[in-house]
């Protein structure tokens, strides 16, 4: 076993060198955690007085916020920290799971993006790196440096992109659908790059990781945006919403 200040090495049942935090790198992955939250929560705070009272084809776009942004930050922290616990509940529990990664979980992805679509980019965008990190700290699969950028804080982190439809008509949905693709695009290039070994007899290693990854990303989505058709759920969402923004 080697290791350093933050991580560890091990060798798993299947020969490979995989990463785990030491003590000191799950205190570093706690406090990046708390830092971009602290940041999303602020960014988000001024961009929404800058959007208050904007008129959008979306009525529920129109969010009367108080003068003064910073007023809002240990609500927009609660909101943000109660959507990144109930994406991690919701990741395990797991629909189908592939044995060699990847599953199909009870809505969790649409967790990571609530931050964006209720308080904009900068909400989405760091409570969602957030997420990743306390992915990377409670279930790591670290096999190279690169891997861990691409699976942990890009794919997870681009869910984030939900916060730039948040002022749109449809925004949620949309915003949804964006990161999500944002997140295959950056996990079919870790699986294309770092795991082209696994590829199916006779497939090239970007094929196999294009379609490997598309079935369970897009098999969640397809399930979430059924969910959030349903009329109970919108008007569930629009008074989360609504609340977040009183």
């Amino acid at each position: 076993m080697n290791e350093s200040i933050f991580y560890y090495s091990e060798v798993n049942d299947w020969g490979e060198v995989v990463y785990y935090p030491t003590g000191s790198g799950v205190a570093l992955l706690l406090f990046l955690i708390f830092a971009v939250i602290t940041l999303a929560l602020v960014l988000s705070a001024i961009e929404g007085k800058k959007a208050a009272g904007i008129d959008t084809a979306d009525p529920d776009a129109r969010i009367p916020l108080p003068a003064n942004p910073l007023k809002m930050s240990a609500k927009q922290l609660t909101f943000c920290a109660v959507s990144i616990a109930l994406g991690m509940v919701l990741s395990e529990i797991k629909l189908y799971h592939f044995p060699t990664g990847g599953s199909i979980t009870l809505v969790s992805m649409l967790m990571v993006t609530l931050p964006g679509y209720l308080f904009g980019p900068g909400a989405g965008l760091f409570s969602a790196v957030g997420y990743g990190l306390l992915q990377l700290l409670i279930d790591p699969y670290v096999l190279y440096p690169g891997q861990l950028v691409l699976d942990y804080i890009l794919a997870f982190g681009l869910l984030g992109l939900s916060g730039f439809f948040w002022l749109k008509k449809y925004g949620l949905i949309k915003g949804y659908l964006v990161g999500v693709t944002g997140r295959f695009l950056m996990s079919f290039l870790s699986g294309w790059i770092f795991f082209g070994a696994y590829a199916w007899d006779g497939w090239s290693p970007w094929a196999y990781s294009l379609v490997y990854n598309a079935i369970y990303i897009y098999a969640e989505a397809l399930l979430t945006v059924v969910i959030l058709a349903l009329p109970p759920v919108r008007n569930a969402i629009r008074a989360v919403r609504n609340f977040a923004h009183q």
